[in-house]
């Protein structure tokens, strides 16, 4: 089967949409929350510049034409802490087998 890809709404950067975190509103009650429910949707990059564009410019609350509260931002930028501090972890490791192959 193909991918299915997405574009984030903050930078335009085209992906299969497991890259991305997904926000929707909800269709009948217009609440907006993340990754769950049938409506309207929006994809954000796992990066910082796109999450902190997306939150000075207001990129998802118009994409979603809802109001996005700040409890939704404060839940990704947990979630980009949480992924970063993972990803950390195994760029170490990966540097130290660099400079071990480097040196023999």
């Amino acid at each position: 089967m193909k991918p299915n890809y997405r574009c984030c709404a903050s930078c335009r950067k085209i992906a299969p949409k497991e890259a991305f975190w997904r926000v929707v509103r909800v269709y009948p009650s217009h609440q907006v929350q993340l990754d769950r429910g049938l409506g309207r949707s929006v994809y954000l990059c796992r990066e910082s510049q796109c999450l902190k564009a997306a939150q000075k410019k207001n990129r998802l609350g118009r994409s979603l034409k809802a109001p996005v509260s700040d409890e939704l931002y404060q839940t990704l930028w947990q979630r980009l802490a949480t992924s970063d501090c993972t990803s950390d972890s195994g760029s170490i490791g990966h540097q130290t087998d660099k400079s071990s192959v480097s040196t023999v």
